[in-house]
């Protein structure tokens, strides 16, 4: 019997931390476990034989500093973890194992006036042929990460009224989704899985205060703070589309006037362009028009960045991060649209606020919600199931 303070409780708690740093960070050194951790050298020496002789982790040669080093990682066949996201025009579905690696990943058009009901369906679809594409057992699904284009309301569980997908609003994804699949899942709203998957795999890493600005057919931010996702105490922080600019401007979804989104978003900008450059247009292919030189959509393009710089100026005025990523389509224009960003945070933000930041384009495109659905699937499962193997009847205690 475990009790407080004992060395049997220390122990577990030792083996928790390790497995915890590892499944957050993919792959660590032996060292850097133990910078992460706190624990000795040795300490982390025999918890990773330890976890390595139960089989929850795999230990790879490696070099670090021009040395050689052990690279540790969680084993590939202690589970897998699924990602869904689904977006304005597209379901996109990913499997990957605790090691960080995806596995099989697809994206499939989604009618955006397509029933709650057949959206779930194809999504159930879509994992269950992805899961058996890769050889692996459903049983050895761990959990589902979903994303959806809308606040979650963190005490019902229920998408917001302000849901870009109609006739959604007051659904519970994660009991619609974990009732087909069997398996729990864990929802967030598209931009704050957007900032954990580039938290984590992209232009995110290494920073501990982050936002991530998402521009398509609405705005929202993914706020990261002391390296954790902020959703506030009614899950809408980051509702970045929702700063006002002008009080008698255009009148937004929300119900008020001069948005953010009202300038910046898919919706309201493409009606710009679409009398001279046809009605088909979309954002993706205004940008690749903006690098190509055509001189309305450079405009276009320009004057968004420069609404979004003023919506950071706020973030940063606020919150002081060091680092804005923006992600969606918006982001391939590249200096096009980073550069009016900055030069509206350098007039609008303070100046020591401004200096610290850095404002760089998502590394992960389109794919930065679905990879953020599985890090969030790895940062919510807990450690006792990787554990159970690993942690045979009658192992000594090692501190």
């Amino acid at each position: 019997m475990e009790t407080p303070g004992s060395q049997t409780s220390l122990h577990r708690a030792n083996l928790e931390r390790v497995v915890r740093a590892v499944r957050m960070a993919g792959s660590l050194t032996q060292a850097e476990i133990a910078r992460t951790t706190g624990l000795s050298a040795a300490t982390v020496s025999n918890i990773v034989r330890e976890l390595k002789d139960g089989g929850t982790v795999e230990v790879t040669p490696t070099s670090a500093g021009g040395r050689r080093a052990r690279s540790v990682s969680l084993s590939g066949s202690a589970g897998i973890v699924i990602g869904v996201d689904f977006g304005h025009t597209h379901l996109r579905v990913a499997v990957g194992n605790l090691a960080h690696q995806v596995l099989a990943e697809e994206s499939e058009p989604l009618d955006v006036d397509a029933s709650s009901a057949q959206g779930f369906g194809r999504a159930e679809e879509l994992v269950t042929r992805l899961i058996a594409a890769t050889g692996i057992g459903q049983d050895k699904v761990i959990g589902v990460g979903l994303g959806v284009p809308g606040p979650i309301d963190v005490v019902s569980g229920t998408l917001g009224s302000t849901a870009i997908l109609p006739g959604w609003t007051g659904i519970n994804p994660s009991e619609e989704l974990s009732g087909r699949l069997g398996v729990p899942v864990y929802v967030d709203n598209d931009a704050n899985l957007g900032a954990l998957g580039e938290l984590v795999w992209g232009s995110g890493r290494g920073v501990r205060d982050l936002a991530y600005i998402k521009v398509a057919s609405g705005v929202g931010a993914g706020l990261v703070i002391d390296g954790q996702i902020y959703r506030g105490p009614g899950g809408t922080a980051g509702e970045i589309g929702h700063i006002t600019l002008d009080e008698s401007g255009p009148v937004c979804r929300c119900g008020n006037r001069g948005c953010l989104e009202t300038f910046t978003a898919a919706r309201y900008v493409l009606p710009l362009l679409q009398s001279s450059h046809g009605a088909d247009l979309t954002m993706e292919r205004v940008v690749q028009l903006a690098r190509e030189g055509d001189p309305g959509c450079r405009r276009v393009v320009a004057d968004v960045g420069r609404h979004i710089g003023s919506g950071v100026a706020n973030l940063c005025n606020l919150l002081n991060p060091s680092r804005v990523v923006l992600g969606g389509d918006l982001a391939e224009a590249g200096e096009l649209v980073l550069g009016p960003i900055r030069d509206s945070v350098s007039r609008y933000a303070i100046p020591s606020a401004a200096r610290q930041l850095s404002v760089l384009p998502g590394a992960l495109g389109g794919r930065a919600e679905v990879l953020g659905a599985l890090a969030l699937v790895l940062s919510e499962m807990g450690d006792s199931t990787l554990l159970e193997s690993a942690v045979p009847a009658g192992t000594p205690a090692f501190t």
